[in-house]
């Protein structure tokens, strides 16, 4: 093992660490030096590389993919987390929409169900900075895909920054399907200024708004503000979701359904 790694050069060397990372959840610097047979201060650099590439957070002794108020996790980490409540909190909220519409649906791993679910719905016109839900539908006849550009970012598989906002606020759409990573004090949340600005933009371009968020996400934190609760026409969430955290989207007036999963 140990010969076979020497021979990784730097960029393979920083895959095998990220994919670890998603793989596993959480890895050691003293288990990856062991394993990578390389020093400690070359795996401290991978990791600064990696941290500031968004493929994982740096903490002591090791790395980790969890997020916390200043860290996104990667798309793979997320796309992989309380899967069962995603795809009931877009089944949910399927039901607002209708063929012939133009929805945005951002970069979210709890939206993307929702998008590939479109396909068996007929004629929709989808606006998106998610190149996965591009790729998701792009051999869909009935669908019409208006791709945003800007700066990619390959570790959240999106499009975000003022280029993607300024195509945002040329078009309007029928409805914003959206997700958010933290919902504190009656407000959404992201760890990205990048994101936020595109996020925005797609809330001020639609007519109707649709937060999806899974229970877990309430109570958590990040650093930027994205909008109060009340800006949304609906909150779809889980069936888990505690009931102080119900009592305070009825306090605010927020509109709220809750999706059981199925089994």
């Amino acid at each position: 093992m140990l010969e076979q790694s020497e021979k990784l050069n730097p960029k393979d060397r920083r895959k095998k660490i990220a994919d670890r990372v998603l793989a596993e959840g959480s890895v050691s610097i003293d288990d990856l030096v062991r394993d990578l047979g390389v020093s400690q201060m070359t795996v401290h650099r991978d990791l600064d590389t990696l941290e500031q590439q968004g493929w994982l957070r740096k903490v002591r002794g090791g790395a980790t993919a969890a997020p916390n108020a200043l860290y996104e996790s990667n798309t793979r980490w997320r796309g992989n987390e309380m899967v069962e409540a995603k795809e009931a909190i877009c089944a949910a909220a399927l039901s607002v929409s209708e063929p012939g519409q133009a929805v945005i649906i951002d970069d979210s791993s709890t939206v993307r169900p929702l998008a590939q679910a479109l396909s068996s719905r007929g004629a929709y016109t989808v606006i998106t900075n998610s190149l996965q839900v591009i790729n998701d539908l792009a051999d869909d006849s009935d669908i019409r895909v208006i791709g945003l550009g800007g700066v990619y970012h390959p570790s959240f598989s999106a499009f975000w920054g003022t280029t993607t906002a300024d195509a945002v606020r040329s078009l309007r759409a029928d409805i914003a399907f959206m997700s958010t990573a933290a919902v504190d004090a009656g407000s959404c949340y992201l760890q990205h200024q990048e994101n936020i600005v595109v996020k925005r933009a797609m809330l001020d371009a639609a007519r109707f708004k649709v937060l999806l968020v899974d229970h877990t996400k309430f109570g958590r934190q990040a650093l930027y503000r994205l909008a109060p609760l009340t800006d949304f026409d609906l909150v779809v969430s889980d069936a888990e979701l505690p009931a102080e955290q119900q009592q305070m989207l009825k306090a605010l007036g927020v509109r709220y359904e809750l999706a059981a999963a199925s089994g």
